[in-house]
C-alpha cells in the first residue's frame, strides 16, 4: 500500500507543477479507504466494505514534512481477481473485464483528462492488473467519482450508524451437509409476506432509486420486510438481458440505466439489490463466483473468470444469501429467451443448499462449516432448485456420474410427500423401470448401447407441470441383451399410492414385474364405486391395433372386484397398461400404471379372447369358453353370468338357447359344425323380439 500511496503522490505533484488547483484526490478501490497526509500510519478500518478474506486496506495517514503535499485520498483497488460477473445461471459471456497490462510495478500508462477548473483523473495499473485512480479537483467542488458511484450515502452507514458491514464469522456458518430442517437460513412464515409481496410487485418503476426504495418501504417495517420488498420488486420487474450477457467487454450496468430499460445481467441484478438495500438501511454485499446454471454441463470444471454474482444480506445478526437473478425467471435452453418465472428458493437460501450451484470467490461467503473446496463443488451432485421446491430430500447415488453394473444403473429419491416422477434417457422415456413409493421413487435404467448416456429425472409435485430436478451421466461398458423392455412401457410401473388415489386398491400383484411360465396370468384388485377400468397389452412385435391390444385381456367384474385374465400371444416382455375413468364424467380414460409381464416359454401361443361388443356390461362374467377361437365340429360348452337379461342364444349354423341355473349362470352348448363364426346374443326385454350381439368367436378351419 505504501508504493501505491507514493505513486499517487508523485502523480499529484506532477499535476500541481502544471498549475492545477489541488485539494483532494479520489481513487476507487474495492479494498478500502485510504487517507494520506505524509508518512503512512494505520488507523480505523475502511468505510467502503471489502470482500472477506482480502488483505490490505484501512485508513492511513501521512505525517507532514516541509516537502510534503497535503492530499485527501480515497483508494479502492481492483485486483486481477476482481471480475464482476454477468451470466444468467452460467452464461459465460459479457463479464465486465478489468484491464491487465504487462510491466513491472506501476508504469507510465497514465490516462489524463484535463479541463480548466474540471476534475483531472489519473488511472494506472500494475502487472497484476491492480487499478489505481486519482482524481484532482478544485478545493470546494464535490468529487466527481464520489458522485458517480453514490458513495456519499454509503459512507453515512446504515440506519443504526454502522459504516462497515461485519465480515462473516463463526456464528454465520451453517452445518454441512444439509440437516433437512428448512430450505431457508432463518425461520420464515412465507404467508406473512403475502400482502407485502402483492404491494411490492405492483410498485411502478421510478426514475431514481431513492424514490423507488421510499415507495417500497411504505409497507415494510422491519429489515426482513425491507429486504423482502426489494427482492420481490427486482424479481418481478427486472428482465435478464441475454444480448448484453453475450457481448464481449460489456460495461457495468448503472442503476439508472437498469431502471430505465428494466434489463440487466447478473452483475447488474446483484449491484442493484445491494444499492437498494443500502438505501433502505440494510447491510448488503455483492458476491462474485462460479455457478451451475444455464449452459452448465454435468461434471464440468471451473476456472478463469467468475461467471455469476449474487448477494449476502445482514439480518437478525447473521449473514444470509440471495440471488435475485435466478429468483426472477429462467432462460430457455433451446430458444435462449428469458421468461419471468418467480423462484422463491433463492431468497435466504440455506447455505448448505446454496453451495450446490453457487461457489463464491471467497470461502467465507459460503457461510458453511466446514467450507467446501472448488473440487468438491465440481464433483458434488447438483440438485436443481426444483428438486427442493417439489419436496425432494435426497437422491442416491450422490455423484453426478454413474457407472452401470451388469448393464443396469439404479437411482432412488426420497421425498417428504408422495410425488409423481418421470425420466428420460437420451431424450426418450424408454429403457427403464420407474416405480413410485409413498416417499419417493426407485428407477432402474438399462442403457441399450455401451458408452455415455444422459439421464434426466422430472418431478411433478403440487403443480401440473413436470420439472427437471436431477441429471446424471451414465457410463455403460456392458449391455444385457436379455433385458429389452417394450417401447410402450410407460411410467410408473406397478401399483402405488397413485393407483390407490385413482380408485384401484388391494392389487393381487403389488410388484411391478409379473413372470409367467405358461403365458397366462390373472390380476385382480378392488375398484372404487363409479370407476371404470380399461386394460391393453403391448409388445414390440405383438398386436399392433387398438382392438387386438385389448383382445388378449378379458375383464371380469364381481361387485367391487375386477379381474384381468391375460393370455400372451408368444414369449417375450409385454406392457400391461391400466386406465381408469369415472363413469359419470365425460372425456378419455386416464393412464394410471402398467405391469411388465414376462414369459420365457417359447411354446406359448395363446389365441385372443372373444370379441366383445358395446352391450357386454361391466358386471358381466364369462367363465367359458375364454378362447376367442373355437375348434371345428365340436360341441362347445358355454357358461356366463349376465344381469338384467330375459333370454340368451348362441348362434352358429343353428341357434342354441342357454338356460339360467340356480346360481345365476346361463349354461348350455353349441355345435361349431358347418360355421366359421359363433355369436352370443341376448334379449333384454321379454316383450321384444330384438336380440343384441354381445360376444363373437371364430371357428378354426377344418
Amino acid at each position: 500500500m505504501a508504493c501505491l500511496a507514493e505513486s499517487a503522490k508523485r502523480s499529484a505533484l506532477r499535476l500541481q507543477r502544471r498549475g492545477s488547483a489541488l485539494s483532494r484526490a479520489l481513487a476507487l478501490s474495492r479494498v478500502g479507504q485510504l487517507r494520506a497526509r505524509g508518512h503512512l500510519q494505520r488507523k480505523q478500518p475502511s468505510v467502503r466494505p471489502r470482500r472477506p478474506g482480502r488483505k490490505g486496506g484501512g485508513i492511513m495517514e501521512l505525517k507532514k514534512d516541509i516537502n510534503a503535499v497535503s492530499i485527501d485520498m480515497l483508494l479502492i483497488v481492483h485486483s486481477e481477481k476482481r471480475r464482476a460477473a454477468q451470466g444468467f445461471q452460467g452464461v459465460g459471456n459479457g463479464v465486465r473485464r478489468w484491464q491487465k497490462l504487462e510491466g513491472n510495478d506501476f508504469h507510465e500508462n497514465l490516462v489524463e483528462k484535463q479541463h480548466p477548473q474540471q476534475p483531472q483523473v489519473i488511472t494506472s495499473y500494475n502487472s497484476q492488473g491492480t487499478q489505481l485512480t486519482v482524481e484532482v479537483h478544485p478545493r470546494d467542488a464535490m468529487p466527481q467519482l464520489l458522485k458517480k458511484f453514490s458513495l456519499a450515502k454509503r459512507l453515512q452507514g446504515d440506519k443504526n450508524g454502522n459504516t462497515r458491514p461485519r465480515q462473516p464469522g463463526g456464528k454465520d456458518a451453517h452445518a454441512y451437509p444439509w440437516d433437512r430442517s428448512s430450505l431457508k437460513s432463518m425461520s420464515l412464515d412465507l404467508q406473512q409476506f403475502e400482502k407485502l409481496d402483492i404491494y411490492a410487485s405492483q410498485v411502478t418503476a421510478k426514475s431514481g432509486l431513492d424514490e423507488l426504495v421510499s415507495d417500497l418501504l411504505q409497507e415494510a417495517h422491519t429489515d426482513l420486510e425491507r429486504v423482502r420488498a426489494i427482492w420481490i420488486w427486482i424479481c418481478h420487474h427486472i428482465e435478464y438481458d441475454i444480448a448484453a450477457a453475450q457481448e464481449k467487454d460489456r460495461q457495468a450496468f448503472k442503476p439508472t440505466d437498469i431502471l430505465r430499460t428494466q434489463k440487466t445481467n447478473c452483475d447488474g441484478y446483484a449491484g442493484l439489490f445491494e444499492r437498494m438495500c443500502r438505501l433502505a438501511g440494510v447491510q448488503c454485499m455483492t458476491v462474485p463466483g462460479y455457478s451451475k446454471g444455464f449452459g452448465y454441463q454435468t461434471g464440468q470444471s471451473f476456472s478463469g473468470e467468475f461467471d455469476h454474482a449474487w448477494n449476502a444480506v445482514y439480518l437478525e445478526g447473521r449473514w444470509h444469501l440471495v440471488d435475485s437473478t435466478w429468483g426472477s425467471g429462467l432462460v430457455d435452453t433451446i430458444t435462449s429467451k428469458f421468461t419471468f418465472l418467480y423462484n422463491e428458493f433463492y431468497f435466504l437460501t440455506h447455505p448448505a443448499l446454496f453451495i450446490e450451484d453457487h461457489f463464491p470467490d471467497n470461502k467465507n461467503w459460503q457461510l458453511l462449516k466446514p467450507p467446501q473446496s472448488l473440487r468438491q463443488f465440481e464433483n458434488n451432485m447438483y440438485h436443481k432448485s426444483e428438486f427442493y421446491n417439489k419436496g425432494m430430500l435426497s437422491a442416491h447415488p450422490e455423484t453426478s456420474m454413474i457407472r452401470t453394473v451388469n448393464g443396469k444403473a439404479t437411482v432412488t429419491i426420497e421425498s417428504c410427500a408422495p410425488t409423481l416422477f418421470m425420466f428420460m434417457l437420451n431424450g426418450k422415456q424408454e429403457h427403464g423401470l420407474l416405480s413410485l413409493r409413498k416417499n419417493g421413487m426407485k428407477l432402474e435404467v438399462y442403457p441399450p448401447t455401451m458408452g455415455t448416456h444422459k439421464l434426466q429425472i422430472f418431478a411433478k409435485g403440487n403443480s401440473d407441470i413436470y420439472s427437471s430436478v436431477l441429471e446424471y451421466t451414465l457410463k455403460c461398458n456392458y449391455v444385457d441383451m436379455g433385458v429389452q423392455l417394450p417401447a410402450e412401457l410407460h411410467q410408473p410401473v406397478g401399483p402405488s399410492w397413485f393407483s390407490e388415489q385413482m380408485g384401484i386398491m388391494k392389487p393381487s400383484h403389488p410388484d411391478p414385474i409379473i413372470h409367467t411360465s405358461d403365458g397366462r396370468c390373472s390380476i385382480s384388485f378392488s375398484v372404487e364405486e363409479g370407476i371404470n377400468v380399461l386394460a391393453s397389452l403391448h409388445g414390440d412385435d405383438g398386436p399392433i391395433t387398438e382392438e387386438t391390444q385389448r383382445r388378449y385381456i378379458f375383464q371380469l367384474h364381481r361387485e367391487k372386484q375386477t379381474e384381468l385374465k391375460v393370455q400372451l400371444p408368444h414369449a417375450g416382455k409385454f406392457a400391461l397398461k391400466i386406465f381408469v375413468k369415472k363413469r359419470q364424467e365425460p372425456g378419455n380414460y386416464i393412464f394410471v400404471f402398467n405391469y411388465l409381464v414376462c414369459c420365457a416359454n417359447t411354446k406359448v401361443n395363446w389365441p385372443m379372447f372373444p370379441e366383445s361388443f358395446g352391450n357386454w356390461g361391466q358386471d358381466n362374467e364369462l367363465l367359458e369358453p375364454l378362447s376367442g377361437v373355437l375348434p371345428a365340429n365340436r360341441n362347445v360348452p358355454f357358461k356366463l353370468k349376465l344381469h338384467g337379461i330375459a333370454k340368451v342364444l348362441v348362434k352358429g349354423q343353428d341357434t342354441w338357447p342357454l338356460t339360467l341355473n340356480h346360481e345365476g349362470y346361463w349354461e348350455g352348448s353349441c355345435s361349431t359344425a358347418g360355421c366359421q363364426e359363433v355369436y352370443v346374443m341376448v334379449l333384454e326385454n321379454a316383450n321384444h323380439n330384438f336380440y343384441s350381439y354381445i360376444l363373437k368367436y371364430k371357428v378354426n378351419a377344418q
